[in-house]
């Protein structure tokens, strides 16, 4: 018995000395740390805990040359919820400002010359990310068309091709939609809202609501916070650095330097034709995502166009041909455009 009660006496001494040693380490750090703080750590507030800050909306915005009205507190306060959404999504919107340098130079002619204002760029971002994804309803591609839209906009879909994928005839054809649903309706606001729900369901909406202005309309949840999500994506892309996005303009994702060769045979082996024209089998297939499967029967004797990158684009250097100086001056003009 005394020996138990003198192994528990040593076991309390030995609990009570670490006890206290831990606590004289953690004094002898916290005073220690009680200097100048290090300058390259994350900001803290005096609790301890990383800071978020609720950013202040523009006083005046438009999307697509058309006023929003901020003044409405619906309307501002719709804003303001996909903007902290947007904002603080960083590892996707991250993922957009580098993608824009590389898709945005593609898009942009396109809808300037179908007469579509810019900001539509931004209602693909919403779409898709600018990512080929499907949706559980089965839209694909950067504009998210459905089959049959795709269809009657002039795009072939197929097992062996969807253009879908096809950046430039998607794009074409979300033209062609917003142009008609501009011509039907007289606002770009509405087109784009068409876009997301569809003419049919916007028309009842009007009639039975008696108001053709979205900001007055009470809508589906999806359809009533797409507009505002457009517009979110639009203020922080256009200033990154208000909403705490930095980065080195070589951080964008670059052009890749590409050729364009036509065919109209059947092809039975792509990663034979694609080591003929230079390349290998996946990059081939990266930057024509339209084909989708591994041959092109091609009974129609259709003449394709593919993409193929050039000596310069086939380097195994990031920035392939570009000396540092050069390519951050083109980052650099694209980012004030």
């Amino acid at each position: 018995m005394k020996d138990k009660r003198k192994l528990m006496r040593g076991f309390l001494i030995f609990t009570v000395t670490l006890l206290a040693a831990w606590g004289a380490i953690d004094i002898f750090t916290s005073a220690k740390n009680t200097g100048k703080p290090d300058e390259n750590q994350p900001k803290q507030n005096s609790n301890n805990t990383f800071a978020s800050f609720a950013y202040e909306l523009p006083k005046e915005m438009t999307f697509a040359g058309e006023q929003i009205p901020l003044q409405n507190y619906d309307v501002r306060e719709s804003l303001d919820q996909e903007l902290l959404k947007v904002a603080y999504w960083h590892s996707e919107m991250f993922s957009y400002l580098k993608k824009s340098y590389r898709f945005f130079p593609i898009v942009e002619p396109i809808l300037k010359a179908n007469g579509i204002p810019e900001d539509f760029k931004y209602l693909m971002v919403t779409e898709s990310g600018m990512r080929n994804v499907t949706s559980p309803a089965g839209a694909k591609g950067f504009w998210q068309f459905m089959e049959e839209t795709a269809t009657s906009y002039g795009m072939t879909v197929n097992k062996e091709i969807d253009e879908r994928y096809d950046l430039e005839k998607a794009t074409v054809g979300a033209c062609k939609y917003l142009k008609e649903a501009y011509n039907r309706y007289g606002s770009w606001t509405l087109a784009a809202a068409s876009y997301n729900v569809g003419q049919g369901n916007l028309n009842k909406q009007i009639r039975g609501q008696g108001t053709d202005d979205y900001y007055d309309m009470f809508l589906n949840v999806e359809t009533a916070r797409y507009i505002y999500r457009i517009a979110a994506v639009k203020l922080v892309m256009q200033n990154p650095q208000s909403y705490g996005y930095y980065f080195r303009k070589t951080d964008l994702y670059p052009i890749i330097d590409t050729k364009t060769i036509s065919t109209d045979t059947v092809l039975i082996d792509l990663t034979k034709f694609a080591k003929q024209n230079g390349t290998n089998y996946k990059v081939f297939k990266l930057l024509n995502p339209w084909l989708r499967a591994d041959v092109i029967t091609n009974s129609a004797k259709k003449t394709y166009k593919f993409v193929v990158p050039t000596e310069k684009g086939r380097s195994k250097d990031y920035f392939a041909g570009e000396t540092d100086d050069e390519y951050l001056e083109n980052a650099e003009v694209y980012k004030q455009k």
